[in-house]
Formats: structure tokens, C-alpha cells, sequence
């Protein structure tokens, strides 16, 4: 239920168009001012970690987001995880997607035609998401990008409110779905504490009217808050879902914010350890997943990370796992590269060629195998796919690579009426 238009340009670039200098680094859980955005900006380009930020002050985000989309060298584009599934899937000509989000005028003439629009979710004014890209090496005063990667923030209050949920919900009867994608909670950050957990109450009572025979996926993006992670997952939205779609990120904040297994780990350092994500993702469906003394319907965890992915299912609930796992590696490298197939030599290997499956119980050895890149292991019930990605060399776009990831996973699993 989250839809906007993203406006793709070069961080350095939006800076110094805003007349801001370089800064010292500094993490902020909320931007308020165009001194906030420069430090937060500076401190994950020094670390090329992705991050995700609300901007508090509307005036000043408005200012900003003209500034932004009227750059020569900017570029728009559908955005939001909600709208960027609904456009992927909508690429395949047998679907028709039903997007309930925000949608103003740019985004409704962006979108694929097989997108339905409810007229209740339509409103005058675009919602704008900034995406600040680098490049691997780039420099901006004296911090040095490690990796390519974005730095994103908004002033979004319909998103942030899931405004559209309701709709959406009531729209299905007619629509009559195959399957349900959801996305957006953490885009409910930048609401106050007490209104937060009140719209999180209502989207559960929304999200448990769906039927249960359709099944639901949740994409999950960047987080600050860990009671409110803590909340989604134990009390209220992990049950209620059938599949989950999450990157390195927010795996780790998950465990952080539950003390899940490797909880002290502060951050990853170069490609994510195998074992330790294994470990963690094990973990959520061990402790939150569907069993048998248990109300949950979680079966399925799509994991993606730059150097490879991992898709962890329940045995006994979802088929065609090895193409589904694939089928996101292979949109990965060509959605980055913008190309319609893999080109080899625009690609490379990123992920380990050896590796263990867990670090806290005996593990198992693996050495990748060129001929069957997909290796499969299992461990208590819990199947896992792993692949490597064809990481590509110079990426095009890295906007919603996670989101056309999880779309193409989604569209090649097989679901089993239970």
C-alpha cells in the first residue's frame, strides 16, 4: 500500500545543488533540517550502506524535492515497494495487478497498464521519495564510498499512515486475488509512538480480514525503531503473513530487535557470513514460522543480499523453490544492468565459493558447483535454497532491485492449498 514517485539522482550532485558542504558523518533516526541530511548522507556513503529516513519538515522537503526533480540530471520513476512489485509483476501480460496506494498524476502516467487503480486511492498531489545514489570510489569532501548504493528520504504522511489500507482490503472481494503483496509499515516511522500503534491494531484487523486461502507476502524495507520491529514480529503482522521478502539489513536489525541468535553483531562487514544469515533466518521460522503449538502461517523467507540470495521455506507448503530463488538472481542482474538478459561480460561473482551453513549447530561444508548453482540443505523441517548473483559490474539502477527480486521469487513459487 505504498506508492510514490521516486526521484533517482546523484547525492553529491543534489547536495551542492542545495549549496551543502561536506559533513562528519552522523547516524539520524529522523532528518530535520538540510544539516541533518548532509551528516546522515555522509555516514552511510562512508559505510555504502543502504538507509531509509523520513524528513520532518514539510515545508523544508518541499523546497528540497523541487529542487531535486527539476535537476537536469534527474530521472522519475514509480516507487514505493507496493507500486515497484505491482509494476514488475505487471510486465508479465497474463496478470493483472490491483495497486492500492497513494497515487497522484505522475504516478498514474508511469504505471503499466495492467495496474487497476481503485478511483479512492487516486488524489491531486504526487508523493515524492528522494533516492541520493553514489557510485563505488565517489567522493564527496573526505569521505570515499566503499560500494555503490542510496541513501532515500521522504516527508510522506499518506504512506507513512497507510491510508490505503482499508481500501485495498475492500477491494479484494471484487478483485479477487491470487495472491496478496504488502508492503510499507516502515514507512509508519515517522508517526508518533501512540498513533503508530493504533494504525498497526487496525492494518492487523484489516489484514486479518483477507481469506485465508490467498496467500500473503510481506516485504519488509530499512527500520529504525526496534520496539516497533519487536511488535510487527511477535505480537502482531509475522503471524498473519505467509511469506516474507527481506535483505541484509533488516535481517539484522530483526534479530537485533528480538535478540535472535548473532544479536551482538553491530553491523556486517563486507558480504553477509552465510551461516550467520542461515542462522537467523532458521531462527524466524523456528520461533515465529507455522508449527504445530503455534497460530503463525510464515512458511517462507526470501533473503537477498548483493552476493547472493537464500529463500528458506516450511517443508511441505511451497514447490518450484530452485527456479523461484533463480528467477531472483537472474532479475537482480539484469534489472541492475538494465539489460533483458544476463550479459556475461557485464557481471561478476561477488558471493563466497566455500561456506558453512550455520555457526550454532554442526554445520555442513559447501563448495559452490558452477553446473548447479542453486545448493539446496536442510535443517529441522526448514529447506534452504541458496544461489550466488551475477553481481552487475557498473549498475544502471539500484532503485527497487529488492522489490523486482522478490515480485520474480513470488511469481515462480508454487503455493500448496493446505
Amino acid at each position: 500500500v505504498n506508492a510514490c514517485v521516486d526521484v533517482v539522482l546523484s547525492g553529491v550532485k543534489l547536495l551542492e545543488a542545495l549549496g551543502l558542504e561536506p559533513a562528519e558523518g552522523r547516524n539520524h533516526a529522523v532528518l530535520n533540517s538540510g544539516q541533518d541530511l548532509r551528516e546522515a548522507f555522509a555516514h552511510f556513503m562512508e559505510r555504502g550502506a543502504a538507509a531509509e529516513r523520513f524528513f520532518s519538515d514539510a515545508e523544508a522537503f518541499q523546497a528540497i524535492a523541487r529542487t531535486a526533480s527539476e535537476h537536469p540530471a534527474a530521472q522519475l520513476y514509480v516507487g514505493g515497494n507496493a507500486a515497484l512489485i505491482g509494476q514488475k509483476l505487471a510486465t508479465n501480460p497474463d496478470l493483472k495487478i490491483l495497486l492500492c496506494g497513494p497515487v497522484g498524476p505522475k504516478l498514474h502516467e508511469l504505471l503499466d497498464d495492467n495496474v487497476v487503480v481503485p478511483p479512492e486511492s487516486m488524489q491531486e498531489r504526487d508523493e515524492f521519495h528522494l533516492i541520493l545514489e553514489y557510485q563505488a570510489g565517489e567522493q564527496w569532501g573526505r569521505v570515499r564510498a566503499p560500494a555503490a548504493n542510496r541513501f532515500i528520504f521522504s516527508h510522506d504522511l499518506s504512506n507513512g499512515a497507510l491510508n490505503m489500507l482499508e481500501v485495498f482490503v475492500s477491494s479484494l472481494d471484487e478483485f479477487q486475488p491470487d495472491l496478496v503483496v504488502l508492503s510499507g509499515l516502515h514507512m509508519m516511522e515517522g508517526q508518533s509512538k501512540e498513533m503508530r500503534q493504533r494504525r498497526l491494531m487496525e492494518a492487523v484487523a484489516s489484514i486479518s480480514d483477507i481469506p485465508t486461502d490467498i496467500p500473503i507476502h510481506l516485504e519488509l524495507a530499512s527500520m529504525t525503531d526496534q520496539d516497533f520491529m519487536s511488535n510487527i514480529m511477535h505480537q502482531q503482522v509475522f503471524p498473519l503473513v505467509n511469506s516474507i521478502g527481506l535483505n541484509e539489513q533488516e535481517l539484522l536489525f530483526l534479530t537485533q530487535a528480538a535478540s535472535g541468535p548473532h544479536a551482538s553483531l553491530a553491523s556486517w562487514s563486507g558480504i553477509p557470513d552465510v551461516g550467520v544469515v542461515s542462522d537467523i533466518l532458521f531462527w524466524i521460522l523456528k520461533e515465529h514460522g507455522k508449527a504445530a503449538e503455534r497460530a503463525s502461517d510464515l512458511t517462507r523467507i526470501h533473503f537477498h543480499t548483493l552476493a547472493y540470495h537464500i529463500l528458506v521455506t516450511v517443508d511441505g507448503h511451497w514447490g518450484n523453490q530452485a527456479a523461484a530463488v533463480a528467477a531472483g538472481a537472474r532479475a537482480a542482474g539484469t534489472q541492475a544492468c538494465a539489460t533483458d538478459t544476463i550479459d556475461t561480460s557485464k557481471v561478476f561473482l561477488k558471493a563466497p565459493l566455500e561456506f558453512v551453513t550455520s555457526h550454532t549447530e554442526a554445520p555442513s561444508k559447501i563448495s559452490l558447483n558452477p553446473d548447479e548453482p542453486v545448493v539446496l540443505w536442510h535443517r529441522e523441517g526448514i529447506s534452504f535454497h541458496f544461489t550466488p548473483v551475477l553481481v552487475c559490474k557498473d549498475p544502471v539502477r539500484t532503485v527497487g532491485l529488492g522489490d523486482a527480486i522478490s515480485a520474480e521469487g513470488l511469481l515462480y513459487s508454487e503455493v500448496y492449498p493446505q
